[in-house]
C-alpha cells in the first residue's frame, strides 16, 4: 500500500496536503504500481486502467512534479468539452502557485501567451496547429499527457493525434510521455512505440457487473435476476434504478432516439421537485429553438438528453444537473462516453448498432461498448455499478454476452495511411522543417506508430502521390539533392490549418473566373458564390439531404448564375443546402427557424458557423496572398458569419454584449453607427437594451473615445 505521505520524496508537502484535504489518503493499486515503476522518476508510461480507477491523478502528479521544477506540461484531449472540464479540474493547482492555460480556439495563431503557464491543456488539433505556427514554447515541454490515447484508432482524429505525438517527441527528445486509456488491447505494441512502461489493470474502486437484459431477466455471466415491471424493459430498469435513489445513463444510437427516450421517461417517471424549475429556466435562457424547449421540458422532470446538436452551454447545464443529482436520467448518444466525467449507478445501452453511411446499421466496436459500460458506478457513492445491453431473444443474448460482455476490445491500428490525412500532415511536416529531403521525410515517417506496426515502405506509393500533388499545386518545391522546400503558398496553407485540397479548390475556382473575364456565362462572385465555394472543400461538413428537402432543387435553379460549377449533383444538393443555411444565418434568420428548416440542432448550427468562418478567413488570406480579388468581400463575409448579421450591423456587433438581435434593435431605433450611439442619451439606450447592458455599452464607448483622444 502506498499513501500520499509516501509521495513526499517527489512532491512538496503543499501538494500532498491538497490531495489529503480532498480525502485522498492512499493510492489505488494501479496508481501505486505506476509510481513504483517510475512515473515520478520521468519514465514514459502507458496506463491502461478502467474508468474511475485514477488515471488522471497520476498525470496530475507527474505534471505537478515538473511544474515545481520550473518545467512545462502539455495535456492533450480529443474534445473541446473535455479540455474545458480538465481546465476547471486543474485550476485548483493555482492555490499551489501553478498557472494553468487552455487553448482550443483559432488554428492560425501562435498563442505565445500560453507559454507562461506550467500546465497547458489543448485538443490534439490545436497542439498540431501550434507547431505549424511556430509557437516557441512547444520546444520546452517536459511532460506530455495524451488522454484517450486509443483514439489513434479513429479514422478522423487518429492521424492528427499520431503526428502530434511524433513531432512533439522529435522536438523534445527528453520529454516524458504518459498515455491514458481505459481500453488498449495491444497495449504492449503501443507502449513499445512510446518506449513506455505498460501499466494495465482491471482493478476498479467499485465493482462493475456487466450483463444483458432479455425476456424480463437481468442476465450476468455467472448469475441472473428478475426484472419486474412489464414488457418495456428499459422503463422497468429505470423505475428499479430510481427506487434505489440512483441515477442511470441510457445510450441510444441516434439523437432522435435519445430525445424520444428522454421525453417518454419524463412523462412516465419524471419528478416535480422545486429545484428543477431553476434548472429549467437556465436551459430556456440558452436559446429559443425547439430543441431548447424540449430539453427544458425534460429537465423540469429530472430527465435530460445529451448529444452534439445541443449548445455547449446546454450540455454543461445537463452535466452539472446530473453531477448534483438533480437530473436522475440522461439519454445520450455515445459522445458522452468519450471521457467526460459523468458516472452513474447503471448504464443501459439500448442499441448496440448504429447507422453508418453506405453500410446501414452496424454493430459498435467492443472498445466503444467498454467506454460506455465503464461509466457505471460512482466511486464513493455507489456500492457497485451495473451496465446492460438489450437482447430480443436467447440467440441474441448469447451473441451479446460472448462478443461484448466477455469479449476483448479490438486492437488499435494507425490510420495515418489515408491520402487526405497525409496531404495535410506531409505539408505541415515540410513547412515546419521536420523533414527537408525525401529521405528525411521517410526517416520521419519511420518514427510514427504506423511504421511501428507495419513496414513503412507500404506508404511509399502514397507518399509519392501526395508529394506530386503538393508540387503540382505550388505548395512545395523539390530542389537539388531531392531537397523539399515549402513555398510561401504552402506555408500559408499549413498555418491556416486547412486541407491542401481545400486551398486548391478555392484557388482554382477563383483563378478560372479571373482568367476568363469576357466569358458570357461568367458566374457572379457574390456572397452566395463565396459561401458555396467554401462548402465545396473537404473541410466543410455538409448537411444531409432528407425527404423533406425538395426545396433545395428550387434553390439551385434560382441561384444558377451564382453557384460554382459542381459535376456531382448529389454533392451539389448537399452543398446548396449548407450554403442556404449559412445565407439564412448571415441574413439574421432566427435560430429556431434555421433549426426547423434544416432539421439540425443549435449545436450543429454553431459548429457549421465556426467552420464556415474559419474557411472564409482562409479564403480571404489566400486571396490576399495570390491577389485573387475577393479579399475585402471574404473578410467582411467572415465577420458576418461570425456574428450572424447583415453588413449594416458590423460596427455595432463588435461591442461586447451586443449580439445580432440587440444590434438590430439599435439600428431600427436610428443608432446606425458608433458615433450616433456615442451621442445618444444613455436613458434612451437603456429603454432599448435594458439598463445593465446599456451601462456596459456606454462605458465601452467612453473608453474607446478616451483611447482615441490619447492617440
Amino acid at each position: 500500500m502506498l499513501t500520499t505521505d509516501d509521495l513526499a520524496s517527489w512532491l512538496p508537502q503543499d501538494v500532498i496536503r491538497q490531495y489529503q484535504e480532498r480525502g485522498i489518503k492512499e493510492l489505488y493499486p494501479p496508481q501505486a504500481e505506476a509510481v513504483e515503476r517510475g512515473l515520478l522518476d520521468g519514465s514514459n508510461m502507458l496506463l491502461s486502467i478502467p474508468t474511475a480507477a485514477g488515471k488522471t491523478l497520476l498525470a496530475e502528479l507527474a505534471m505537478l512534479k515538473a511544474a515545481f521544477q520550473g518545467k512545462k506540461s502539455l495535456y492533450i484531449v480529443p474534445l473541446r468539452a473535455l479540455a474545458t472540464e480538465k481546465y476547471e479540474t486543474f485550476r485548483r493547482f493555482k492555490d499551489l502557485g501553478i498557472s494553468v492555460g487552455i487553448s482550443t480556439g483559432d488554428f492560425d495563431r501562435k498563442d505565445e501567451r500560453l507559454g507562461k503557464n506550467q500546465i497547458i491543456i489543448a485538443t490534439s488539433e490545436k497542439a498540431d496547429s501550434l507547431m505549424r505556427n511556430g509557437a516557441a514554447w512547444i520546444g520546452d515541454i517536459s511532460v506530455l499527457v495524451v488522454d484517450e490515447i486509443h483514439l489513434l484508432n479513429d479514422p478522423n482524429r487518429g492521424p492528427t493525434l499520431e503526428m502530434t505525438i511524433t513531432k512533439l517527441r522529435k522536438l523534445n527528445p527528453g520529454m516524458q510521455i504518459i498515455g491514458l486509456s481505459a481500453t488498449v488491447a495491444n497495449g504492449l505494441e503501443l507502449a513499445d512505440w512510446l518506449d513506455a512502461e505498460l501499466v494495465t489493470s482491471e482493478w476498479r474502486p467499485i465493482s462493475l457487473k456487466e450483463g444483458v437484459i432479455c425476456n424480463g431477466k437481468l442476465v450476468f455471466p455467472d448469475s441472473e435476476g428478475a426484472l419486474s415491471g412489464g414488457k418495456d424493459e428499459a422503463l422497468a430498469l429505470v423505475r428499479d434504478t430510481l427506487s434505489q435513489n440512483a441515477q442511470i445513463l441510457i445510450f441510444e444510437s441516434s439523437r432522435r432516439n435519445a430525445e424520444a427516450t428522454a421525453a417518454k421517461l419524463s412523462g412516465d417517471v419524471g419528478s416535480n421537485e422545486p429545484e428543477l424549475s431553476k434548472l429549467e429556466e437556465s436551459v430556456l435562457a440558452t436559446g429559443e429553438s425547439e430543441t431548447c424547449r424540449r430539453l427544458a421540458q425534460c429537465v423540469s422532470k429530472g430527465v435530460a438528453f445529451h448529444h452534439a446538436g445541443l449548445l455547449p452551454e446546454q450540455r454543461k447545464l445537463v452535466e452539472a444537473g446530473f453531477r448534483s443529482n438533480r437530473i436522475k436520467i440522461i439519454a445520450s448518444t455515445p459522445t458522452l462516453a468519450a471521457g467526460l466525467n459523468l458516472p452513474a449507478r447503471r448504464v443501459l445501452i439500448r442499441s448496440y448498432k448504429r447507422y453508418e453511411s453506405g453500410r446501414g446499421m452496424v454493430p459498435i466496436p467492443v472498445i466503444e461498448y467498454r467506454q460506455m459500460a465503464g461509466r457505471a458506478g460512482r466511486p464513493g457513492l455507489d456500492p457497485y455499478g451495473e451496465s446492460f445491453l438489450v437482447a430480443k431473444n436467447q440467440s441474441e443474448l448469447h451473441e451479446l454476452m460472448e462478443h461484448y460482455v466477455l469479449g476483448t476490445p479490438e486492437e488499435i491500428w494507425s490510420k495515418l495511411a489515408s491520402e487526405s490525412a497525409l496531404r495535410t500532415h506531409l505539408l505541415a511536416t515540410i513547412t515546419a522543417r521536420f523533414a527537408t529531403t525525401v529521405d528525411g521525410m521517410k526517416e520521419f515517417i519511420a518514427t510514427t506508430f504506423y511504421a511501428h506496426q507495419q513496414e513503412p515502405w507500404h506508404l511509399d506509393a502514397t507518399l509519392e502521390r501526395v508529394l506530386d500533388f503538393l508540387v503540382e499545386n505550388g505548395m512545395i518545391e523539390v530542389g537539388t539533392g531531392v531537397e523539399l522546400k515549402p513555398t510561401p503558398l504552402g506555408s500559408l496553407v499549413s498555418k491556416l490549418y486547412i486541407d491542401p485540397l481545400s486551398a486548391v479548390r478555392m484557388i482554382v475556382h477563383l483563378k478560372s473566373d479571373k482568367a476568363e473575364p469576357n466569358k458570357k456565362e461568367k458566374k457572379k462572385i457574390s456572397d452566395l458564390a463565396l459561401i458555396h465555394l467554401i462548402t465545396m472543400t473537404p473541410d466543410m461538413e455538409l448537411l444531409y439531404i432528407q425527404a423533406a428537402d425538395s426545396w433545395v432543387e428550387e434553390f439551385i435553379d434560382e441561384h444558377q448564375d451564382e453557384l460554382n460549377s459542381e459535376e456531382n449533383y448529389d454533392w451539389l444538393l448537399k452543398e446548396a443546402k449548407t450554403t442556404s443555411m449559412l445565407i439564412d444565418w448571415i441574413s439574421e434568420a432566427k435560430e429556431e427557424y434555421i433549426s426547423d428548416r434544416y432539421h439540425i440542432g443549435p449545436g450543429d448550427i454553431r459548429r457549421s458557423v465556426e467552420t464556415a468562418e474559419w474557411l472564409m478567413h482562409s479564403l480571404a488570406e489566400l486571396s490576399k496572398h495570390l491577389e485573387l480579388g475577393v479579399t475585402y468581400r471574404a473578410e467582411r463575409l467572415g465577420e458576418r458569419i461570425h456574428y450572424g448579421a447583415g453588413p449594416d450591423l458590423l460596427a455595432l456587433v463588435e461591442l461586447k454584449g451586443i449580439g445580432r438581435v440587440r444590434a438590430r434593435k439599435l439600428y431600427l431605433a436610428g443608432y446606425t453607427n458608433l458615433d450616433k450611439l456615442r451621442a445618444a442619451d444613455p436613458t434612451e439606450i437603456g429603454h432599448i437594451l435594458g439598463p445593465k447592458i446599456a451601462e456596459k455599452v456606454v462605458a465601452q464607448l467612453r473608453e474607446a473615445h478616451e483611447q482615441n483622444q490619447m492617440v
